[in-house]
């Protein structure tokens, strides 16, 4: 069993506590239950409550004053949710892996609410932060003890980015991607990130992670900040970023 977490590329070492009690919360959901999407899910909702982090609770503001989340799920043997401009719920990341076994993959802004809605999700305000960019996204991979693998991120993007913007949380290939190969997440940039495919394209480059996500980091220019977790089923576990970036890992 394993699982590693991130509070976000651009994040400061202050909020480590926060990363690493996701971690053993996902943990713990993982030894009770051998379930990666569950463990995944509970290690983000940690970080979604906890408003030190660019996720539910804590959320920049878009440029109207409004707090609007992308979050996404995936997992190994093939299934994937991500919703995108999702107003007015604390845990965005839920409604995301809701859709893992709905034909819809993907819903946005108001096909999104809607959906949550009907899902028993209850709206309410959230209030989001001030504060200015302090680090996009969170999120966990998580593995079973039987090579299961699953993901799950969760952002608020950006402060300022105008309505129905679009980060690479959601984006599959770009700030996501799983299979039964491995389990990948970026943090950073979303823009850019975008650009490069880059959670795909790390996948494909070498067996090697460590390696892999070290080249995928150099993908961007060093002022662009830029972080990637990931999973191999072959039991390697790393963390990379070319900003500081928060992340635990606990293996069992």
């Amino acid at each position: 069993m394993k699982i590693i977490c991130h509070g976000g590329a651009g994040h400061t070492p202050k909020v480590q506590d926060g990363v690493d009690k996701a971690a053993e919360e996902g943990m713990k959901i993982l030894k009770e239950t051998n379930n990666p999407t569950l463990a995944a899910t509970a290690a983000t909702i940690v970080m979604e409550d906890d408003f030190r982090f660019n996720a539910g609770t804590g959320s920049c503001l878009r440029d109207d004053g409004r707090v609007q989340n992308d979050a996404a799920v995936a997992t190994s043997d093939g299934r994937m949710g991500a919703i995108t401009n999702l107003q007015d719920f604390k845990n965005p990341v839920l409604v995301a892996r809701e859709l893992l076994d709905e034909f819809v993959t993907m819903l946005a802004g108001e096909g999104a609410i809607e959906f949550a809605l009907k899902k028993g999700f209850k709206q309410s305000k959230v209030k989001g932060s001030e504060k200015g960019w302090t680090g996009d996204t969170v999120g966990a991979v998580a593995q079973s003890s039987d090579g299961k693998i699953s993901v799950a991120s969760s952002t608020g993007g950006v402060r300022g980015r105008p309505v129905g913007r679009v980060g690479d949380t959601p984006l599959w290939g770009s700030g996501f991607y799983c299979d039964e190969n491995i389990g990948i997440l970026a943090t950073g940039v979303g823009e850019a990130i975008t650009e490069q495919l880059m959670c795909y394209r790390v996948y494909q480059y070498n067996e090697n992670l460590e390696e892999a996500l070290e080249w995928g980091v150099k993908l961007l220019p060093k002022d662009t900040g830029v972080g990637i977790i990931a999973i191999r089923n072959d039991g390697q576990i790393y963390g990379t970023s070319n900003t500081s970036m928060p992340f635990s890992i606990i293996e069992d």
